[in-house]
């Protein structure tokens, strides 16, 4: 099956080269192959991307997090078209029937295991207790993650074929560094030591004063978590707080900046992908320093939820 695959992304590749439309492509590859032929949204998907420049057919290393199509509303939003039902039907299959719930607009499983429930709590405490021995603890913490975003019309509830993938660093003063992942790009290992790069090197510009000791908090999605990512940390003597897995509601960025960001673009349009990046670092910028400060007290007080909910979802 993988070569059948392969086989076709080739052949949508080739029809880009000449020029034909994403229905013309999923056409041809469904009259080609018949019922082994890739879903519309699929065709649609890859299309895109070659025409946007990408040459490999291959998979990417699932080292990404996200990739470039497959986050947790994209995948419902293909499962849809592919089955031609509506997306909140999907939604409740996978409530339902794969037992996985929605925390900070990510899905995670619907209950926690003892251990799962456990750590939570573990790491939570020991986070509670370097605050309450260091009250500056969180100063010189920079959070971070990265996002896909979507133009977004409330009255048809559908998302836009503008979309782009936002990484934005921030403290408890406001955005160090953001930047947008290029089209075609996965956000895999390597790619994320890059943006780590420009990190140090912007935060090094706007908050020397930390610049020797700041430490790093990120989720533990497996290119933040890879060991070229370890190693170049520890060769600039970064030290990075932990996170608990399935928590997006004990990361500022999941439950503070990105809902944020999406909540004030949400019902505008955009004509172009730059436009909406504009709109993007436009928000980002009118975020008040007060917001951040108060995301950062947030996030102390969600810590001492979890503990009191016994490592559960709160």
């Amino acid at each position: 099956e993988p070569k059948r695959l392969l086989e076709q992304r080739y052949a949508i590749k080739f029809c880009v080269k000449l020029g034909k439309t994403g229905k013309e492509t999923h056409d041809m590859i469904k009259e080609a192959y018949g019922d082994a032929a890739m879903g519309r949204s699929c065709v649609c998907e890859w299309h895109k991307l070659f025409r946007e420049g990408r040459e490999r057919v291959e998979d990417d290393d699932r080292s990404g997090h996200p990739s470039t199509s497959k986050t947790n509303e994209n995948v419902i939003r293909m499962i849809a078209d592919d089955l031609s039902i509506p997306q909140t039907q999907v939604f409740e299959m996978v409530k339902e029937n794969l037992a996985t719930r929605k925390v900070c607009a990510k899905l995670v499983p619907r209950v926690l295991s003892e251990e799962q429930k456990a750590n939570q709590k573990a790491i939570c405490q020991d986070l509670l207790h370097h605050v309450n021995e260091e009250p500056d603890f969180l100063d010189n913490v920079v959070t971070g993650d990265e996002t896909w975003v979507f133009e977004y019309n409330p009255e048809s509830k559908r998302k836009s074929k503008q979309k782009s993938m936002l990484i934005c660093f921030f403290d408890r003063h406001g955005v160090i560094h953001k930047e947008f992942v290029p089209p075609g790009q996965t956000v895999n290992a390597v790619f994320y030591v890059e943006v780590l790069t420009r990190l140090q090197k912007r935060n090094a510009r706007v908050r020397p004063a930390i610049v020797n000791n700041w430490r790093l908090h990120h989720d533990n999605a497996p290119s933040h978590t890879a060991f070229c990512v370890v190693e170049y940390l520890a060769q600039h003597k970064v030290a990075t707080l932990p996170q608990p897995p399935y928590s997006p509601d004990l990361a500022p960025p999941g439950f503070f900046l990105f809902p944020r960001i999406k909540s004030m673009l949400k019902g505008k349009h955009h004509a172009s992908v730059e436009a909406l990046q504009e709109a993007m670092t436009r928000k980002l910028s009118s975020i008040p320093v007060q917001a951040f400060l108060e995301a950062y007290e947030n996030w102390k007080t969600r810590w001492q939820q979890c503990v009191d909910a016994e490592g559960c979802y709160f």
